[in-house]
């Protein structure tokens, strides 16, 4: 159970953030819940903020943060000491157009070698779309094989 609580990382539809904790103590708690040293936090939490481009709100309470500077915070929770499986709800819920755009960015970048399931109402990153027997005729049963194109 611990290394699946470890290798798990999950974004709910509203942010579930303490008030009076820091951005940065925020990804500290986190990283330590998942099983991280405290001597490898600082540079986990470190790259953390440069991948999400919070720095300089390193220091800011979540409770002064814009609605979408806290989504990127939740993201980053999500993301911290590399989790294997993501389970993202709504993550660019509240955010405009250019935030979400980055967040699908990064999303992009932060894929490999992990599983990510995401549920969205935004269909513009819908990449295929039919009832599960349709998809595995289109594409295989295995849609994860290189040689298809799902």
């Amino acid at each position: 159970m611990v290394q699946i609580r470890k290798s798990i990382g999950w974004c709910p539809q509203h942010d579930i953030l303490f008030d009076n904790f820091t951005v940065a103590e925020h990804l500290f708690f986190y990283a330590q819940l998942k099983g991280l040293s405290q001597q490898r936090c600082p540079e986990e939490v470190k790259q953390m903020l440069h991948i999400l481009n919070l720095e300089d709100k390193r220091n800011s309470r979540s409770k002064f943060l814009s609605g979408g500077m806290n989504r990127k915070l939740s993201i980053g929770i999500t993301l911290i000491v590399g989790s294997k499986v993501l389970m993202l709800d709504e993550p660019t819920s509240g955010m405009d157009a250019i935030s979400r755009r980055a967040i699908w960015d990064l999303l992009q970048q932060q894929k490999s070698d992990r599983t990510i399931l995401l549920t969205t109402h935004f269909m513009d990153q819908l990449q295929c779309c039919g009832s599960s027997l349709f998809l595995k005729q289109k594409y295989g049963l295995y849609p994860h094989d290189p040689q298809t194109s799902c």
